[in-house]
């Protein structure tokens, strides 16, 4: 093993004791240092990072998503040597649009579950059900929905444990009697359906597995198709990931309807939904004109009464 290997070895350990995850990271970086390997290079410089993020067949958000990973692990070596170069930031210009979230009514999340009918098999269709349901109710990501295990469940008190979150940090979420009611239901019909699962996860796949990400999202296309959804535009597309915003935008909503002041809340709903900050969460809520509007219309009636 290179000496290259041994120091991003070392560079994976430390980051994710940080709380990152790094699982792309760490494989990019091992193709960047089997290109180096290759061309008989041992140090990290400008002009090789920029010819393996040119490589063939990438996309302007491909070649920055491997630029920023390789510049996070050049200032590391850097600093244990600094013949190792940082590429600079802009060696490859890209401005990738972010996604405008897709913000699904009730109406939509009803269709959506009572889609799982076309799926085949009564657990699956059990299994869909409730996770759509549990994701709009809660704001979860789909990656700490499918990650659930049946000890995170206190369906005694109402309240779900997120563990092994994206930021490395574990929550309890409270939950509603009307969502205990539909988790204790799920889980009779499930352990009748399948009374011997190969998992302790709470959401079960047909086979009596955990489910996969991957056919969480491919399931979801099928549902989403079915139902008629369309593309708002060309950046609002209905992704499964859109039933979190859709949670965290229906909730600051709520708050305005009822005449409560959403700004000290904010740090609540960022809790609940495992933000690091709360600035993260304000970035959700800009997709929604109706939300815009009640919060000019509180700001006007404040203007108003100080003047």
């Amino acid at each position: 093993m290179s000496r290259l290997h041994d120091q991003l070895g070392d560079y994976l350990r430390i980051r994710r004791t940080l709380g990152y995850k790094l699982a792309r990271a760490e494989k990019l970086l091992a193709q960047f240092i089997a290109f180096l390997e290759g061309r008989g290079e041992r140090v990290v410089t400008i002009e090789n990072t920029l010819a393996w993020v040119t490589l063939p067949g990438g996309s302007g958000s491909w070649r920055a998503l491997r630029l920023s990973t390789v510049r996070g692990f050049a200032s590391y070596l850097h600093a244990l040597d600094s013949a190792h170069e940082v590429p600079p930031a802009d060696l490859c210009p890209n401005r990738p649009a972010r996604a405008t979230p897709y913000l699904y009514s009730d109406q939509e999340i009803v269709a959506l579950m009572a889609a799982t009918a076309i799926l085949r098999g009564r657990l699956r269709q059990a299994t869909y059900r409730t996770l759509i349901g549990l994701l709009s109710v809660t704001g979860m990501r789909v990656g700490e929905a499918i990650r659930l295990d049946r000890d995170d469940v206190d369906l005694a008190h109402g309240v779900l444990r997120v563990r092994d979150t994206k930021f490395g940090k574990s929550r309890e979420l409270p939950v509603h009697p009307s969502t205990v009611q539909a988790l204790r239901g799920y889980a009779r019909g499930r352990d009748r359906l399948c009374p011997e699962p190969t998992t302790s996860a709470v959401l079960v796949s047909a086979a009596g597995t955990r489910l996969l990400y991957c056919a969480v999202h491919c399931t979801f296309k099928k549902l989403r198709d079915h139902v008629g959804l369309r593309p708002r535009s060309a950046s609002c597309r209905p992704r499964i990931h859109d039933v979190r915003h859709a949670f965290a935008v229906h909730t600051v909503l709520d708050w305005y309807r009822a005449g409560l002041d959403a700004q000290p809340r904010m740090p609540l709903l960022s809790t609940y939904l495992g933000h690091v900050h709360p600035s993260d969460s304000y970035w959700y809520l800009t997709a929604a004109p109706e939300l815009l509007e009640l919060a000019a219309a509180r700001l006007h009636r404040t203007e108003r009464g100080r003047s």
